[in-house]
């Protein structure tokens, strides 16, 4: 007995062909994971986040850091608020990057030790769950979108830098002594207040001005050196959440309420990191590039005229390979039988109405073969088979039966 020995087909290709299709697309994918790789490594240290001072991506502030340094004054950058009220002072500037995500507790610590220390206190966007607290007296009123502005005040600083890129929330205060700077729709956008015994403080609505790619234009750079650099040490105070002092309670109530309204001042993209946004751009690039690499293989699309003929011995081949992979044996018997009895009866003088009747064709086959073959009606009606091998040994039944017939 020999075994036939399959041929690879469209459905069944090889692992050469297999390899042979896709070494060009895991080649692209290695290409492209190894630039991603690069890229990531070479610019792991350049970023640490928004308003960083050791940041230079656009959201970064190292610009402003290194321009400072060349005026002599030293930049520290601190993430625990012990560190800094410890480096507060009169000699010192203490830059707060994020203040609405500070908790009511560390709130409330910053400023009793900022108010005794008498140096200067810039708060950088602060809202309505930290300004209360870290600048008494004051009031946040709406924001209003960053925007070259005019100063229209007498702070020295802000009219030395003359127009600026301001905006983000607008202040009011009960301090009639306060300077109000930088309006839009008539509210200021920067507040200075300054009080002699304890030092100033200096509210700013929106950041934008420190960033990096913001720092060149108008007077941005003059503004942020004159608030950031009036004394010789600036402490750059960026809140952490692994800060022992952000777990703090308030007399047993959870300052949660506060972190939500503080983070739901940001948007969802504003929250996504520049570099994941970087690289979803560059899995896109590669996946068009992929289509377009197999649409040009397989070449462009043929219309065809209906109805298509098609080679019979294609259809049943695809018909006996469905029926395989279905593990239909009996719908193939049963088909292999059908097609028998239909050949069989005008050889037998039966009508092809009477072809799938047991009572009509037996006995005509059996007396044309062998009166005595009680199998035949197994053969022609029987149950499906129980395996493969059953099924080719049907067939070949049916076969030899078939020609028996014929030759009789």
């Amino acid at each position: 007995m020999t075994t036939a020995t399959t041929r690879p087909t469209s459905t069944s290709p090889t692992p050469r062909q297999v390899w042979i299709r896709t070494r060009g697309l895991l080649l692209a994918l290695l290409v492209l994971a190894a630039a991603g790789i690069a890229l990531a490594a070479a610019r792991s240290g350049d970023q640490h986040g928004r308003l960083d001072p050791r940041s230079a991506d656009r959201y970064g502030s190292r610009a402003v850091a290194e321009l400072l340094k060349d005026r002599g004054v030293s930049v520290r950058v601190v993430t625990t608020l012990q560190a800094a009220t410890s480096a507060a002072g009169p000699d010192a500037t203490l830059l707060v990057a994020a203040p609405n995500l500070l908790t009511q507790s560390q709130r409330s610590t910053l400023h009793a030790m900022t108010t005794d220390a008498g140096g200067r206190t810039v708060l950088l966007a602060p809202g309505p769950a930290s300004v209360g607290t870290l600048a008494p007296g004051v009031h946040v009123e709406s924001s209003a979108p960053v925007s070259t502005r005019a100063p229209q005040c007498s702070l020295a600083a802000a009219r030395q830098a003359g127009d600026a890129d301001t905006g983000g929330f607008r202040y009011t205060s009960d301090d009639l002594e306060a300077l109000a700077c930088y309006p839009a729709g008539g509210l200021p956008t920067l507040l200075m207040v300054e009080q002699p015994a304890s030092g100033d403080t200096a509210l700013l609505g929106s950041p934008d001005l420190l960033y990096n790619d913001r720092l060149d234009k108008a007077g941005n750079a003059s503004l942020a050196l004159q608030l950031l650099g009036s004394r010789p040490h600036l402490i750059w105070y960026l809140p952490s959440l692994s800060d022992p002092s952000a777990a703090d309670r308030d007399g047993g109530k959870d300052t949660s309420t506060d972190r939500d309204s503080a983070e739901s001042e940001s948007s969802f993209i504003d929250l996504i990191p520049s570099g994941w946004l970087w690289g979803a751009l560059q899995l896109a690039l590669a996946a068009v590039l992929a289509a377009i690499w197999r649409a040009r293989r397989l070449g462009p699309v043929v219309a065809e005229q209906l109805p298509v003929a098609i080679r019979a011995s294609e259809s049943t081949e695809g018909r006996a390979r469905l029926q395989r992979k279905a593990n239909a044996r009996d719908r193939a018997a049963d088909a292999l039988r059908s097609a028998t009895r239909t050949r069989i009866a005008p050889l037998v003088g039966v009508s092809p109405r009477d072809a799938h009747s047991p009572a009509t064709l037996l006995p005509a086959v059996s007396a044309r073969r062998n009166p005595g073959d009680t199998g035949l009606h197994q053969l022609l009606f029987g149950s499906a088979p129980s395996d493969d091998s059953a099924l080719v040994l049907l067939a070949d039944q049916l076969d030899t039966l078939e020609r028996e017939v014929r030759t009789s």
